[in-house]
């Protein structure tokens, strides 16, 4: 018997072979062929193995499903994915909408007796930039090998990935102490623009791997979501610069 997995959480060669060694430690496992790429694991068994036996035997950083059936009904488009799959990754993009709720929370209250659009939109990119650069901190190396699965710039450019979240705290910093704005502006427009192509291509590709937006610490899938974050990043940048020139 063959089957096809999902996993979420490899980033790389060294998740590969960590992933294979325990999957096939698993008793009635024959073979394991995982595509990194892909993100999926082809498990051959000669006994059925339940996918939460699998699930239990990997670290935690990785989560498995079972890939659905590629087979769509002829009266109707649309798929959808199985409803543990679903449940999962919403409670996996909760981190992100806590953050994200949070840091709007924080920039309304900051103005909210004298409001101002542009003065909101200023600390909401700063606060955005501070709170995800210290979450890329925590693991750089991690960060560096997530983000060089999909950001173009970072998959040319291996030192980009490292240096990548001291770019945004420097952004972060320059937005909140409203210091060459302009310039910030700019480059936040061609790296998000950047890392947005590349989301954009995982998306369509139907990649199933890791966002290194709020880095390793966070298990977060790359979704539309990870689109939706970096379009509202671009969208105030383009109407600040629109609002100064």
């Amino acid at each position: 018997m063959k089957y096809t997995y999902t996993i979420e959480g490899m980033t790389c060669n060294n998740c590969k072979a960590s992933v294979e060694k325990y999957l096939n430690e698993i008793e009635n496992v024959v073979n394991v062929a995982i595509n990194l790429e892909k993100g999926e694991a082809e498990v051959t068994m000669d006994a059925h193995i339940s996918t939460n036996v699998l699930q239990k035997a990997l670290p935690e950083k990785y989560s498995l499903f079972k890939k659905p059936a590629e087979k769509v009904a002829q009266t109707s488009t649309i798929s959808s994915l199985p409803i543990e799959v679903e449940k999962n990754k919403l409670q996996q993009l909760k981190p992100l909408i806590l953050i994200l709720f949070y840091i709007t929370s924080a920039s309304i209250l900051l103005h909210y007796k004298a409001w101002s659009w542009s003065e909101f939109m200023f600390d909401f990119m700063g606060l955005f930039y501070i709170v995800f650069s210290f979450f890329k901190l925590l693991d750089l190396k991690g960060f560096q090998e997530s983000f060089s699965m999909y950001d173009p710039i970072a998959k040319k450019v291996p030192f980009y990935g490292k240096i990548y979240p001291f770019i945004e705290t420097v952004l972060g910093l320059m937005f909140l102490l409203r210091f060459e704005v302009n310039i910030a502006l700019i480059v936040t427009l061609f790296i998000l623009g950047c890392t947005s192509i590349g989301v954009t291509k995982t998306l369509l590709d139907k990649k199933s791997i890791r966002c290194a937006c709020l880095g390793t610490a966070l298990k977060l899938p790359m979704t539309e979501a990870t689109f939706i974050e970096n379009a509202i990043m671009i969208v105030m940048a383009v109407l600040m610069l629109l609002n100064i020139f």
